[in-house]
């Protein structure tokens, strides 16, 4: 259970890394955000149907796929797919990543204003941007808690298939603390503030696994286990096709977009060839 729950926590501290990105960065290009959006695609869609998806038939067929752990397992994946869908309707939509380059930039050398009006609309822009770093790091909170279940979830039940997921969600949450941090520091101004409230969305993770396992543990037979690694394959590809891909192609760098979606596919791919 300890290393579940230190893998659940390495997830969730990702969110750290983009944290200080958004902090301490001078700015972040397009080509650089493509890149990261597209390899965590990457590592997402390939995990989630090489080792996730797989791995569920199997526990649902008791150790060899059968038809009706094919059948569970492919129902569990879109019932996956369902729930997060649901959720991503209800929750405030958040920041999209490809917008933080240039928030970034305009977060240095503001500090001249010339006219009244100017200083205004600085203060609507402050204000604008808090609610939307506000906003973004509550939704995301929300969108971690599951992630921390299935991470912790995953753990107990087999290890080696727990690496390339918490792999998966750790890349997913760097741009995740970028945007959250980026909006925040430019609107109060503090490294601290932005850092910290950012990092807590990650901390939503190991909070919700823990949450999570005490309520139900008892109820986790071994086709519940299956149905949730299906479920959150099924999560996983809706993450990568609804926010990560769509992010990604909105810098213009289709082809960039594109070379790192493979390499993240070939990333894991090597990490469960060794593993």
């Amino acid at each position: 259970m300890l290393l579940a729950f230190l893998l659940t926590l390495v997830a969730g501290g990702a969110t750290s890394i983009g944290a200080a990105l958004g902090v301490l960065g001078r700015g972040t290009s397009p080509k650089a955000l493509a890149g990261g959006l597209g390899l965590s695609a990457g590592v997402m869609l390939y995990v989630s149907f090489v080792e996730l998806l797989p791995e569920g038939v199997r526990v649902l067929s008791g150790g060899t796929a059968d038809a009706r752990g094919t059948a569970l397992g492919v129902l569990a994946f879109f019932v996956g797919i369902a729930v997060i869908a649901v959720i991503d309707r209800l929750v405030p939509e958040a920041v999209s990543p490809h917008e933080l380059a240039g928030r970034m930039e305009g977060s240095h050398g503001h500090a001249e204003l010339r006219d009244p009006e100017e200083q205004a609309a600085d203060r609507m822009l402050r204000a604008r941007l808090l609610r939307t770093g506000a906003v973004t790091a509550i939704a995301l909170a929300v969108h971690n808690v599951p992630e921390g279940f299935a991470t912790f979830v995953a753990a107990l039940q087999a290890p080696e298939v727990a690496l390339p997921v918490v792999a998966a969600i750790a890349l997913h949450n760097i741009p995740e603390g970028l945007a959250v941090a980026v909006p925040v520091r430019r609107a109060t101004g503090s490294r601290a503030k932005a850092f910290w409230l950012a990092t807590m969305t990650g901390l939503a993770e190991p909070v919700g696994a823990v949450i999570g396992f005490l309520l139900l543990a008892p109820l986790l037979s071994g086709d519940a286990m299956g149905a949730i690694l299906a479920g959150v394959a099924g999560v996983m590809v809706f993450v990568s096709l609804d926010e990560l891909l769509p992010a990604a192609e909105e810098t213009g760098e289709h082809h960039t977009v594109i070379y790192s979606l493979i390499a993240g596919m070939a990333v894991m791919a090597a990490t469960l060839l060794v593993l």
